[in-house]
């Protein structure tokens, strides 16, 4: 059934594009994330003036192919989503240029003849760029994995003599990667995410690396090295990676409630001295204040009226 399906897929492309002579021709080989990509449209059977070819490109969220040039009707959307394409016409070639592909410049393209009435025959195949990437990687201790995600990736890691330590990398890539655990000065290599370490020693005090690996391209390669610390049996708690987190956390949470009972207290406060003044006494506002009494100013003139 599901090779029924990709031979409809395959025959239903052909007969949509099988009159068509544009075509869109690109890198053969791997895209990285940050390199430079040019595609050009080619006209394989010269049946078109190339001056009059766009390059579309199909928004992955609106569903819809939008001109990449500058025409003035997709002038706001391409400088907002598009902004680092370049479309070239250099000597009868029409050249879309991409100086910094990034994720958001995969997917489908394809060139179109203008003011083309025949869609099926006056555009190209679609070209889709898919782009490889990888993230930094993170390392973290198995059962802290909360704790260590928010204080950062681990760089240093203090136990004592004895514990059992499991240690996990990870990263965000294109493709899953593969892993390798090593040690600095052995030539040991564990090729999982997860290196265990039991009832650690002196001896396995020292700097380990995790590798990531992508699977597809050799070039995308990451490393986090994390050095551990064997400390005596009797080391105090807050010596070790463990206290020096639950320290922290302590402390954020003690000034977190300093804070919240200095706000409510001042909140309380101020409303118990509203409370205590009463309402305003207004009487003296009627009082008349005529020219010649003692309240009022200097006056040159002898008006017994009152001012108000």
């Amino acid at each position: 059934m599901k090779a029924c399906v990709i031979l409809a897929t395959v025959v239903f492309a052909f007969l949509r594009n099988g009159n068509a002579s544009l075509v869109v021709k690109g890198p053969t080989g791997p895209v990285v994330e940050g390199e430079e990509v040019t595609l050009e449209c080619v006209d394989s059977e010269s049946e078109f003036n190339m001056s009059s070819v766009h390059f579309e490109k199909l928004s992955r969220h609106m569903k819809k192919w939008h001109r990449l040039d500058l025409d003035d009707f997709n002038y706001l959307y391409r400088r907002c989503f598009y902004y680092d394409v370049n479309v070239k016409r250099e000597d009868g070639r029409l050249l879309l240029v991409l100086p910094r592909i990034q994720l958001w410049s995969a997917g489908p393209y394809r060139c179109v003849a203008d003011n083309a009435t025949d869609m099926m025959n006056n555009s190209s195949v679609t070209y889709t760029i898919p782009v490889h990437y990888m993230r930094e990687v993170s390392v973290f201790r198995d059962g802290l994995t909360s704790f260590t995600r928010y204080f950062n990736s681990l760089q240093e890691l203090r136990v004592k003599l004895g514990d059992d330590v499991e240690l996990e990398c990870s990263t965000s890539a294109s493709e899953t990667p593969q892993y390798f655990w090593s040690k600095e000065g052995d030539d040991w290599i564990v090729p999982s995410s997860k290196l265990r370490l039991e009832q650690v020693r002196d001896l396995d005090s020292g700097k380990y690396t995790c590798t990531a690996q992508h699977p597809t391209v050799e070039s995308l390669s990451k490393k986090r090295t994390i050095s551990i610390t064997v400390l005596p049996e009797d080391a105090a708690w807050y010596e070790t990676t463990t206290g020096r987190i639950a320290l922290m956390a302590s402390a954020a949470g003690v000034a977190l409630l300093v804070i919240i009972v200095s706000t409510t207290a001042c909140l309380c406060r101020r409303t118990k001295q509203n409370k205590g003044k009463g309402p305003i006494d207004d009487r003296s506002q009627k009082k008349p204040i005529y020219r010649n009494s003692v309240e009022s100013l200097t006056s040159t003139a002898g008006d017994k009226q009152p001012l108000v």
